[in-house]
Parts: structure tokens; C-alpha cells; sequence
């Protein structure tokens, strides 16, 4: 996939607050001292009288937000993906899930590719903490054209929404005619062997790891679960009836994130076996990020070879 465009989706929400700000005036955007790294200095720079930077101070901006959200504004919420669902976890919860407000929590550098920031930095916990909130809608875009999609879905969504993007430059694997939907995932590629679901960065590992398996004459049925919750409970099980075995794929831990979302879907709709591939329970560590993701099994090819043992 050398010769594939990348953009990372960090860059496209950035890029995308400037476009949908040309086009409403009922939104600010908040940030936390990040604003070069979370791509929000770009909407500063083109309406600095919609744009507040509540500094260090992650608790506080997400009070801000739902303070702002009770008016009857749309607010982003910007800050790193630790910040946001680690360090603010009670003030989203209780201030914004809660009173079910219209806030979009953009978390940035979330998961191992973060890279040299290191184990402190890179968020693997985010999408469990997220999606235990009730009315908490989860999001995590797999490349630019479905990261720009999602933040026009998460504006016109009702109530709040936790936006995973990520730092690192992702393949660009959909064209502009992609249509993007809310908790409706996609088919990215049709098999009979297995079905592979994958969120985020991990599509397009995925998507690699199939073309591999396909030359062994392993047939991989790609989904592409961009909404882990709600989840499209009935084309994982569809899918499932179809192949008999799933692998998720996540950049985020296998506990309580894709996997776990898929695995309960599956154990009330059509049990079948299941591999989850993600970060087995430990924390990062500082490293160049392509390195770490083939140190974490999470590149195509070790993708393709956990799926390889899940089938023997």
C-alpha cells in the first residue's frame, strides 16, 4: 500500500470544522492548550470568535462544553484521547452523558500510534470507557473520507458523541462517493472463510492482511465497523451465519472495546468462535509508531497472522 494516499484523521477533523463552520454559525469549538496537535487551530484561525481554549484543564473544558450545549449551541470538544476519556471521564459522564447534551468529544492521538509520546500518552481503554455511557454514541473513522463524513454525522447528531481519531497518516481506502452512516457499518471486501471486523486504523491493516490471505486461498469477509456503538449488531451476525468464525481488529485493548461490543452482539444473535486482535492487556511503550503497531501484531501482516493461527 505504498503508493496509497495518507492522511491522518486528526488532519481531516481539523480540516472539516473549517468547511462546516463556513456553513453554520450555531457551533463553537473548545480545546485544551492542543490545538496545533488536535488540528483545531485551523477553525481558530478562520473564526476566533467561535473558538475557546480553556487551557490545561480537561475537566473544565468538558464543564464548559455542556455549559455552552444547555444554550442551545453544538460543541466540539477537543483534547488527546488520555485526557478526554481518562482525566474527564466523570465531568463527559456526568455533565454531558448524562443531561444528554449535544457535545462532540473529539479525542485525538488515541492508541498505540500515537507513538514516541509512550504509554502515558497512547489511550487504549478509551472506546470501553466511552461506550458504557448511556446515549453515548462512539465513532472511530478509518480514513480521511470517513473521518470528514463523521464529524458532519456527530453535528447533526442528537445528543453526544465520542469522535476517535487518530495521529498517525492512515491509507485513504474510500473514494467520494463513500456514504457514510451512523451505527451502519460497511461491507469493505465479501468472503466465505472468515469475517474480519475491524474499526479505524485497523480497516485498512485488515483490508492488507486479506490481500495476503487471499493468496493462500483464505477468503476474508472485511467489515468495517466504524460505529462501535450503536454497533451493527445484525450485519456482524449476518456475517457470521456467513463464515462461521470472526476476528476483530482494534487499535485499542481486547478488553471492553470492538471485540468485546462484537463478541456480546454475537453471543445473543449467533454464537460462533471469535479472535480478538488488539492490545492483549499491557500498556505501550515509546516507539516510532509503524514499528509498534508490527511489534503489537496490529500491522497487515500480523493481522494476517493471527488470523492464520485462529484458523488452524
Amino acid at each position: 500500500m505504498e503508493d496509497v494516499k495518507r492522511v491522518a484523521t486528526r488532519q481531516s477533523y481539523g480540516e472539516e470544522l473549517v468547511a462546516l463552520g463556513a456553513e453554520h454559525d450555531d457551533f463553537l469549538v473548545l480545546d485544551a492548550d492542543l490545538a496545533a496537535a488536535t488540528q483545531t487551530g485551523k477553525f481558530k484561525a478562520a473564526y476566533p470568535d467561535r473558538f475557546v481554549d480553556c487551557g490545561i484543564a480537561e475537566q473544565n473544558l468538558m464543564g464548559v462544553a455542556a455549559g455552552i450545549a444547555t444554550t442551545g449551541h453544538r460543541v466540539f470538544a477537543s483534547t488527546f484521547a488520555m485526557f478526554a476519556a481518562g482525566r474527564a471521564f466523570e465531568q463527559v459522564r456526568n455533565s454531558i452523558g448524562y443531561p444528554h447534551l449535544h457535545v462532540v468529544v473529539a479525542a485525538t492521538h488515541a492508541g498505540i500510534s500515537v507513538g514516541e509520546d509512550g504509554a502515558t500518552h497512547q489511550c487504549n481503554e478509551d472506546i470501553a470507557l466511552m461506550r458504557t455511557i448511556p446515549g453515548m454514541t462512539v465513532v472511530v473513522p478509518s480514513d480521511d473520507v470517513e473521518a470528514r463524513a463523521a464529524v458532519r454525522a456527530a453535528y447533526e447528531a442528537d445528543g453526544p458523541v465520542y469522535l476517535r481519531l487518530g495521529r498517525l497518516a492512515a491509507p485513504v481506502i474510500h473514494g467520494d462517493g463513500y456514504r457514510f452512516e451512523v451505527g451502519r457499518g460497511v461491507v469493505e471486501r465479501e468472503g466465505a472463510d472468515v469475517t474480519v471486523a475491524a474499526t479505524g486504523l485497523m480497516v485498512s491493516s485488515a483490508l492488507e492482511a486479506a490481500e495476503a490471505l487471499a493468496a493462500e486461498g483464505i477468503d476474508c469477509e472485511v467489515l468495517n465497523l466504524h460505529t462501535v456503538k450503536p454497533l451493527d449488531a445484525d450485519l456482524v451476525a449476518e456475517s457470521a451465519a456467513k463464515t462461521g468464525r470472526v476476528v476483530t481488529v482494534e487499535e485499542h485493548s481486547v478488553i471492553g472495546g470492538l471485540g468485546g461490543a462484537v463478541c456480546e452482539a454475537l453471543a445473543e444473535r449467533c454464537p460462533v468462535p471469535v479472535r480478538r486482535i488488539g492490545v492483549r492487556d499491557v500498556f505501550g511503550e515509546s516507539g516510532p509508531a509503524v514499528d509498534l503497531l508490527a511489534k503489537y501484531g496490529l500491522d497487515g501482516a500480523g493481522v494476517a497472522e493471527s488470523i492464520r493461527s485462529f484458523l488452524r
